[in-house]
Parts: structure tokens; C-alpha cells; sequence
């Protein structure tokens, strides 16, 4: 089975305050842009009744804990947990031990999200 490359989502309370949208509607996606579902035939329908979709949210205060203190976080367990909770991006709070000022220690940090 080939995965779709066009798909709806459906029936989730959509709010993009960009756009000034606040309403349950249905969003077509077709090679990763949106457009309306109308268009699109033979789609795979995702139906997200009863959830919120919006674009991804921005956490500009986190605390990875790595380097140093993992036990409490890692830049693993951070990320996962961020991007399960809609975050797209998130801004790590230099406070780790030993602190985030030297290049060896941003190498680190950068090392995990390398392509």
C-alpha cells in the first residue's frame, strides 16, 4: 500500500489567527501545500472531530537540561515531547551545566538535530 500523497483533514476546529479563521472546517493537503478539499479526489480523510489544528506553535522558554543534567531531560525527551504537544519550535534556555558558551558545547546541543 503506497501512502497518499493528497489528504483531508476533517472536522477539527481550525484557528489560524493569521488568517482570522476560528471555525470547524475541513483542509485539503495535496503534496504538502493546503488547498481546498473541494479539489481533491481519492484522498485519504483524517478525521480530527473534537481537535484543535493550528499552525505549529512556537515555546520560546524550555528546558532541555543537556548538557549535563539528562536525568531531568534530554534534548531527545524535549524535542519528542514538544513536537507531541504541536510545537514546532522551541527556544532551550541556556541554563544547562555546563553552560551553552563555547562551541564544543553548541556542537553538542546541534549534534542530535543534524540531517
Amino acid at each position: 500500500m503506497t501512502k497518499k500523497s493528497s489528504y483531508i483533514i476533517s472536522g477539527g476546529r481550525v484557528i489560524d489567527p493569521s488568517r482570522n479563521i476560528d471555525k470547524v472546517m475541513d483542509i485539503g493537503v495535496a503534496d504538502g501545500k493546503i488547498v481546498d478539499p473541494k479539489k481533491l479526489k481519492d484522498v485519504e480523510v483524517i478525521n480530527v472531530k473534537g481537535m484543535v489544528v493550528t499552525p505549529g506553535l512556537i515555546d520560546i522558554h524550555v528546558h532541555l537540561r543537556d548538557p549535563g543534567q539528562t536525568t531531568s531531560e534530554t534534548i531527545s525527551t524535549g524535542t519528542m515531547a514538544a513536537a507531541a504537544g504541536g510545537f514546532t519550535s522551541i527556544v532551550p534556555m541556556p541554563n544547562t551545566k555546563p553552560a551553552a558558551d563555547n562551541p564544543g558545547t553548541i556542537d553538542h546541543i546541534l549534534s542530535p538535530a543534524a540531517p
